[in-house]
């Protein structure tokens, strides 16, 4: 079995632009733009261009450093498509914003809903960061469609965050709210953009180790990977899934995934490979049926559907219609299981239609169960009853007992980023803290309570990772590893590492500055 290892320090490409022979030489710890940019160079096109490649059998070939290797007889073919040369980044966004706010100017100007100015106030300062984000991140005008999708989705925090301007009462804005949710379930999945991927032998093996890096792939690649997973470990078969069916299912789930910081469809994907990872490093298939691994894959995929961004505790303080429907219990997880289970009641995306009604109600309670347990009010309830269950002996054959691991299982992958290398978990901890301080600011407008851990003037990244390292993270994957001892040196070792990391790093902060050299030489002069 490979690792992050095993991919040889450097690379080299062959590839046909226009009938003429070129080659590319990067290393593995190249991302996926420095390649872009490469090959973009080497085509004589600008970095903005759109550049896909295919290989010999017409299969697209994705642009990361894991990108199988080829041969100057066999070159990938270059097809590159530059912008469009009438605007530049920020124009292209001056223009969406614009045109936005002249949308929701003339919408809300009929139904007389919003106070127009102080809304388009708002939508503003929030699309400014956006562009601000945009520069960080060197995203090119071609990519202007997924800031379009962002901006739906301020849209739709900007209709609840201007509450105190609406005219009508809170049912309203409910049946709002359930208008999107049956908006987005009736959107046509089309097949036509979703690209067919050659993956290389050290890239599936890759996939299958806790270290894998998130980070290199596009969400198509992702979209790929996950395929991939589905059909490696047997569920297509197991399930009888038409191939064509789990490619519209992943699709609406991902569409299914709002753009937050943190819970988007990149941590969705990120979860979902853990789940495979720690498959193949417990061996689960030997002490679970295919049924059960397909629920615990399945349920990582949907189990943050739909994520508005803010917790619990905001649903419930603020009382919005996710928390009054769920009568304040598990009110988010409640609303990723609806979701999940209204995409499969699409036939076109269901991909367990070819079981019988009894499998399939095991398979939705296993699911529902499993997404249920993510909710980190539960944490201690569940770990308890798990440790109840390793004594004297795990019985691998009583139901309630495997329910209740695979219920520590996905609890493990949906909080796992600190066991991955500090590379690739390190910013996730940035993603985390910047929905967090979303959430506090709102809480704040709101006169809402504001956890002191989302407070952006009281929490620095060492002291909200400390706390959870020590006494979330390491007792619980510690506790699995008495089941699966290969999970120590594998997952609650690197996560030691980070605890000390983040402590010295604290440690470092809280250090008073040396005296300036003026000073130093003050001290002198008075001796």
């Amino acid at each position: 079995m490979g690792n992050a290892s095993s991919i040889e320090p450097t690379k080299t490409i062959f590839l046909d632009i226009d009938g003429k022979k070129e080659k590319i030489m990067f290393s593995r710890h190249c991302g996926s733009r420095d390649i872009h940019d490469l090959i973009a160079h080497a085509a004589g096109v600008s970095r903005y261009a759109e550049i896909s490649l295919k290989d010999s059998a017409g299969a697209f070939v994705s642009l990361n450093p894991t990108m199988p290797i080829n041969t100057q007889s066999s070159p990938y073919k270059v097809t590159s498509k530059e912008p469009s040369p009438t605007t530049g980044d920020g124009e292209v966004f001056t223009q969406v914003l614009s045109q936005v706010a002249s949308q929701f100017n003339n919408h809300f100007s009929k139904e007389g809903v919003f106070k127009v100015e102080e809304m388009k106030t708002d939508i503003a300062t929030r699309l400014s960061a956006l562009e601000r984000k945009m520069e960080l991140e060197g995203l090119k005008a071609v990519e202007i469609e997924k800031c379009k999708r962002d901006i739906s989705d301020i849209k739709d925090q900007i209709w609840n965050a201007q509450k105190k301007f609406v005219d009508f009462n809170r049912l309203s804005n409910e049946t709002h709210t359930d208008s999107r949710d049956t908006h987005i379930m009736n959107r046509k999945q089309t097949l036509s953009t979703y690209r067919k991927y050659t993956l290389s032998q050290e890239t599936i093996e890759y996939l299958k180790q806790p270290t894998f890096d998130i980070w290199h792939w596009e969400p198509n690649e992702m979209l790929s990977l996950l395929e991939h997973m589905f059909h490696e470990l047997g569920l297509v078969a197991e399930f009888n899934i038409n191939p064509i069916t789990l490619k519209r299912f992943f699709l609406c789930v991902q569409e299914n995934y709002r753009n937050n910081p943190f819970h988007n469809f990149r941590h969705c994907f990120c979860v979902t490979q853990m789940m495979y990872g720690m498959i193949h490093l417990c061996h689960l298939w030997e002490v679970m049926t295919r049924e059960d691994l397909g629920i615990l894959m399945t349920a990582c995929v949907c189990h943050d559907l739909d994520h508005p961004g803010y917790n619990n505790t905001y649903q419930i303080n603020a009382r919005t219609e996710l928390a009054i429907r769920y009568n304040d219990i598990s009110p988010l997880e409640n609303h990723h299981c609806a979701v999940a289970f209204k995409i499969l009641s699409n036939p076109e995306c269901n991909i367990f239609a070819n079981v019988d009604k009894d499998t399939f109600k095991r398979i939705r309670a296993g699911i529902t169960m499993l997404i249920l347990a993510t909710d980190m009010a539960r944490h201690g309830e569940i770990m308890d009853n798990f440790k109840m269950k390793l004594e004297p002996e795990f019985d691998y054959k009583n139901k309630d007992s495997l329910d209740t691991l695979k219920m520590v299982l996905i609890k493990c992958c949906d909080i796992s980023n600190e066991v991955r290398p500090m590379e690739v978990s390190e910013p996730w901890v940035d993603c985390l803290l910047e929905e967090y301080f979303n959430q506090s600011d709102r809480e704040k407008m709101e006169g809402l309570p504001v956890a002191p851990f989302m407070d952006r003037d009281k929490v620095t990244k060492p002291t909200a990772q400390i706390g959870f390292i020590k006494f979330v993270l390491i007792p619980m994957f510690e506790t699995v590893a008495k089941l699966f001892p290969v999970i120590d040196s594998t997952m609650v070792e690197p996560l030691r590492i980070a605890r000390d990391r983040y402590e010295d790093m604290k440690e470092k902060n809280s250090m008073p500055p040396p005296p300036s050299q003026s000073n130093k030489k003050k001290t002198v002069t008075e001796k």
